[in-house]
C-alpha cells in the first residue's frame, strides 16, 4: 500500500512541475524545480519522461544530431549532458538503429556528470524538456528506432570509402595544390558512382525511391553555406532546401547521391574557410584588418562561383553520355516530385550580407582553385 502511495505522489509531482514546460514565465520554472529537488524518489520517473519526450521527437521526424545541434545553440553543456544520456539511453533499447544513426550516436559528447546541487539539476532538466516539448513536427527522412528496417551491410560502399580517403586527405594537408589534386580526384570517382548509378537504372529500373539526408547550416555566414550546399546537391541530381531557423538543409536524392554529397559539401567548405584564412592573413599583412563583411563577401563569392562551376561540368557530363539522359531526366523528375512532395511551401530568400569588394574578388578566385577544373583528363563532376 506505501508502494502505491508513493507511486501515486510522485506522478504528483511530475505532472504538477511539468505545468511549467508550457508556462511562458521563468517563476513556473523555479516552482516546478523547487518541487522536483524536494522529492527524491521522481528522479526515476523524471528521466524516464525525458526519455518519453525523446522518443516523441524521432516519431516527429527528428533525428539525433537535430536535437543536439539546436540545444547546442539555445542551451548550455549541462543541457547537453543531460540529453546525450537520455539519447543513448532511449537508443539502447534497439537491436538495429537505421542508416546514419550510429555515426550520430558516436559523435556524441560521452562527458557524464550533473551539477551536485538538486536545484540546480532539476532547473536544467526541465529547460531541456520545455525545449524539448515545444519543438514541431519534421518531414521524417528516414525510418524510426524500432521501425522494420532494410538487411544490414557490411561497411559503407568501397568507392565512398575511397571518396571519404581522398577528402580527408585534402582537408588535412597544409598544401593548396595537392587539396586541389586530392578533391578533383575525389570528385572523378563521385562522377563514376553517380553515372554508374544511372546506367543500371537505365538497364533495369529499380522500384527505389529518392531518400533524402538533413546536413547542418551553422552561424556564421549561414547563408552563404547554405548556397554552397545547394550548389553541390544540385550538380548531383539532388535538391536541397535549407531551414534556417533550426540549423539545417534538407538534401533530397536517390540513396547513392545523398553521402557524396554530404562528403564534398564538407570538403570545400574547409577548404573555402582555410583559403579565407590565407586571405585574411594577406589583407593583415598589407595593413587592412579583417572585417566580417570581408568574410561575408568572401564565402557568398565562393559559393556562387563554385556553384556556376558545378553546373557547367554537370552539363558537360551530361553530353558526354547522351544515352544516359533519359535516365538521368527521369531520375531528376522523381527527386523534384520527392521534394515539392516533402516542401510544398518552399521560398526563395534574399541574400543578406554587407558588401567587401576584396572579399569576393578573393573568394570567387578560391572558387577557381578548388580543384573542380573541367580540362583534366577523366574529371567528371
Amino acid at each position: 500500500m506505501g508502494h502505491e502511495d508513493d507511486g501515486v505522489s510522485t506522478s504528483t509531482t511530475i505532472d504538477r512541475a511539468f505545468e511549467a514546460l508550457y508556462a511562458s514565465d521563468d517563476g513556473s520554472l523555479d516552482t516546478a524545480a523547487s518541487l522536483l529537488a524536494a522529492d527524491r524518489s521522481a528522479d526515476a520517473e523524471l528521466t524516464r519522461r525525458g526519455e518519453e519526450f525523446v522518443r516523441t521527437l524521432w516519431e516527429r521526424g527528428w533525428q539525433p544530431v537535430d536535437v543536439v545541434r539546436l540545444a547546442r545553440r539555445d542551451l548550455s553543456d549541462d543541457h547537453l549532458r543531460v540529453l546525450t544520456g537520455l539519447i543513448r539511453s532511449e537508443t539502447a533499447r534497439y537491436e538495429r538503429l537505421p542508416h546514419r544513426w550510429r555515426p550520430q550516436l558516436d559523435e556524441l559528447d560521452a562527458a557524464p556528470g550533473r551539477p551536485s546541487d538538486r536545484f540546480s539539476y532539476a532547473t536544467t532538466v526541465l529547460e531541456l524538456y520545455r525545449l524539448l516539448v515545444r519543438l514541431p513536427r519534421l518531414d521524417a527522412v528516414g525510418p524510426v528506432p524500432g521501425d522494420a528496417l532494410p538487411p544490414a551491410t557490411a561497411g559503407e560502399p568501397r568507392m565512398l570509402g575511397r571518396i571519404r580517403a581522398l577528402l580527408a586527405k585534402a582537408e588535412a594537408t597544409g598544401y593548396p595544390e595537392e587539396a586541389e589534386a586530392l578533391t578533383a580526384k575525389a570528385q572523378e570517382l563521385m562522377a563514376r558512382h553517380s553515372l554508374d548509378e544511372a546506367t543500371l537504372a537505365a538497364g533495369a529500373p529499380s522500384p527505389e525511391t529518392p531518400g533524402a539526408i538533413r546536413i547542418g547550416v551553422e552561424p556564421p555566414y549561414e547563408q552563404a553555406k547554405a548556397i554552397l550546399l545547394d550548389a553541390v546537391a544540385t550538380a548531383n541530381h539532388c535538391r536541397a532546401v535549407w531551414n534556417e531557423t533550426y540549423g539545417f538543409s534538407t538534401v533530397v536524392g536517390f540513396e547513392a547521391d545523398l553521402d557524396p554529397v554530404e562528403l564534398l559539401y564538407t570538403s570545400l567548405l574547409v577548404q573555402g574557410t582555410a583559403a579565407m584564412t590565407r586571405a585574411e592573413a594577406e589583407q593583415r599583412a598589407g595593413g587592412r584588418r579583417r572585417t566580417k563583411s570581408f568574410r561575408q563577401s568572401f564565402l557568398l563569392a565562393y559559393a556562387n562561383r563554385l556553384g556556376a562551376r558545378l553546373a557547367t561540368t554537370s552539363r558537360r557530363v551530361a553530353s558526354e553520355a547522351p544515352t544516359l539522359l533519359p535516365a538521368l531526366a527521369s531520375r531528376d523528375l522523381a527527386v523534384t516530385t520527392r521534394t515539392d512532395e516533402l516542401f510544398p511551401e518552399t521560398r526563395t530568400t534574399r541574400v543578406r550580407a554587407a558588401w567587401d569588394e576584396e572579399g569576393w574578388t578573393h573568394g570567387a578566385s578560391a572558387a577557381d582553385r578548388a580543384g573542380l577544373n573541367p580540362g583534366r583528363r577523366g574529371l567528371r563532376g
